[in-house]
């Protein structure tokens, strides 16, 4: 913004002299007969030229600045009104006055609707007032749809122009975007920037606000898209980044959205960053996946790779619910479970202890965590030998109880139906043998 301001001042300069060599033939020039006609602009008097020559050769802003304010005392109906205000507007822009050159760019506009250097600055710096009215708005607006029409001075050559023409469109739908947000017009305010950085993809801000304006329409499908913007602001940091605070406060409330609608993924905040840094837009089908499409895929990965422990997961969600005994004594007492639904046949689980240690009848089985029972199978006849405890268990069976606190479910259980790694009991030792007394 700093070269094209510069630039914009040295075109003007010449403008404002081009049109004024009529001044500095004031010496000789003659006073127009009675009648006669003529519209060349001239100075009133030697003072006047003076002081024209003395404003233009000062380099000095606030000496130019008093200059001027003497010339337009004096001068107030000067032919070259136009001329004086834009030396004016371009002397507060040297003195780092950004609501004078407003204010005296928009005087500027009353004389000449036209004047490319009064709409850029009335364009420009619409987006900088802060609480704007709606004359202000309504004002930003007429500007910048101005600066999209603008036509190249006469003395500005082509190449400067096309070259400017391009900052100049990129800033004039910045600037409708910003007063379409302003307005709380967040879709008009979205198509704005989108076309602002088209032209100019190098504006960190406009990237920071396209995302709001997205997030505003509340659209759940679009929250990708709205990241990447985020991350796009904080990540640029080539010329017309934000700056370094300022990248550094996007980064903190992307950290938290994204964290918020994806998860803690740092990895994937950093390949997202990476992504948005080399582009002002998003790849076609771009998406961030949510940690509730996350969780389900987990989820259904689980359930592909472990069914049964799956189906059992579920269950106990359910028994340990507010609603839970209801859930047993409708759903599960007196049913074979899981017996064959949804493709299992049995559950699977860690032995954790058995009564008796021989020739068990009754077996506490964890299922979901090795170290916590969950389980007891009562078998309707005892196993052949000693449980290894620690061991798989595989089983299914008939529910005849529930308790919630602690927790645990027991089952009937066919002998047939466990399957468990049971040490053969040892061979029982003969008595030993008496010896005969002779007789």
């Amino acid at each position: 913004m700093h070269q094209l301001f510069k630039s914009l001042t040295g075109l003007t300069i010449v403008a404002v002299l081009g049109s004024m060599t009529g001044a500095s033939q004031y010496a000789r020039a003659q006073e127009p007969q009675a009648g006669q006609q003529t519209s060349q602009k001239k100075v009133k008097d030697q003072g006047e030229y003076d002081l024209y020559n003395a404003v233009v050769k000062e380099t000095d802003p606030n000496k130019k600045l008093s200059l001027l304010n003497t010339w337009k005392e004096k001068y107030p109906n000067t032919d070259f009104k136009q001329e004086r205000l834009t030396i004016l507007m371009l002397t507060y822009q040297a003195l780092g006055q950004p609501a004078k050159v407003l204010e005296t760019a928009k005087e500027l506009l009353t004389l000449e609707p036209k004047d490319v250097q009064a709409l850029f600055f009335t364009t420009a710096l619409t987006t900088t007032l802060q609480n704007p009215s709606p004359a202000d708005l309504d004002a930003g607006e007429k500007a910048a749809n101005g600066l999209l029409n603008a036509q190249k001075p006469a003395s500005t050559k082509e190449e400067d122009w096309q070259k400017a023409k391009k900052d100049f469109d990129a800033l004039a739908h910045k600037t409708l975007g910003w007063i379409a947000m302003m307005r709380k017009e967040p879709e008009k305010a979205e198509q704005e920037f989108v076309e602002s950085l088209k032209i100019n993809p190098n504006a960190g801000e406009v990237s920071y606000w396209l995302g709001g304006e997205i997030l505003k329409q509340k659209k759940p499908e679009r929250q990708s898209e709205a990241l990447f913007h985020f991350a796009r602001a904080a990540a640029y940091d080539g010329p017309g980044a934000l700056t370094p605070a300022g990248r550094q406060q996007v980064q903190s409330y992307l950290e938290k959205a994204y964290n918020s609608y994806h998860g803690q993924d740092p990895t994937g905040l950093n390949e997202l960053k990476t992504q948005a840094k080399s582009s002002a837009f998003p790849p076609p089908g771009f998406k961030i996946k949510t940690a509730n499409e996350i969780a389900i895929e987990k989820e259904n990965e689980f359930r592909q790779s472990n069914p049964a422990l799956a189906m059992w997961m579920n269950l106990k969600k359910e028994l340990t619910g507010p609603e839970g005994q209801q859930f047993f004594e409708g759903k599960m007492k007196g049913a074979e479970v899981p017996g064959g639904a949804g493709g299992v046949q049995k559950f699977k689980g860690k032995l954790v202890d058995a009564k008796p240690a021989v020739r068990s009848k009754e077996l506490v089985v964890a299922l979901a965590d090795p170290n916590v029972p969950e389980v007891t199978l009562k078998l309707d006849s005892p196993l052949a030998g000693k449980p290894q405890l620690g061991t798989d268990v595989e089983f299914s069976g008939v529910p005849s109880a529930f308790s919630k606190d602690p927790f645990m479910v027991t089952f009937d259980v066919e002998k047939s139906k466990v399957d468990v790694k049971v040490e053969a009991p040892a061979p029982a030792r003969r008595p030993a043998a008496r010896k005969r007394s002779k007789g």
